[in-house]
């Protein structure tokens, strides 16, 4: 199983449920590129296809996948969403990388100040982390990730 990048809670995100067919549990396990884990208000059972947006992205910002996972939290619930078309992949992996990005620049300018220059602070992110992105990162054992419970 591919690595599950953490969505950042401060960046919205809107599942939505796909006229798919749902993929069953070792299917998924089997065929997935790998995935986003994000926080949710519902429950999702694990094979239903959604579409994952990113609002503050823009209306093209749509992702279509999996459910892989969804574990109970305090809050909610974290679903890993499991992306089974490179084309797919790509794109919320790039959409994810502007999501941190975005992330990042509101924290640095809230715990610094508000004049602090975003495309800097948008550079610094690159510099230290973009190479999380990358598809050999992803597949390290060592990333960021979380797996598909048993």
């Amino acid at each position: 199983m591919r690595g599950f990048l953490l969505h950042p809670d401060d960046v919205p995100v809107v599942l939505t449920l796909r006229q798919s067919p749902k993929l069953f549990r070792q299917r998924l396990h089997t065929i997935s590129l790998g995935g986003i884990a994000c926080n949710h208000p519902r429950a999702y059972r694990r094979g239903m296809a959604v579409e994952m947006l990113i609002p503050s992205l823009g209306a093209e910002a749509r992702y279509p996948g999996y459910v892989a996972w969804c574990q109970k939290q305090q809050d909610g619930y974290r679903v890993g969403i499991a992306f089974v078309d490179e084309q797919a992949l790509f794109g919320a992996r790039m959409g994810e990388q502007v999501c941190q990005i975005q992330h990042f620049c509101q924290a640095q300018t809230q715990a610094e100040s508000p004049d602090a220059d975003l495309e800097t602070l948008a550079q610094q992110w690159v510099s230290l982390h973009a190479g999380e992105f990358s598809e050999a990162s992803l597949e390290a054992s060592h990333t960021r990730e979380i797996l598909l419970p048993g």
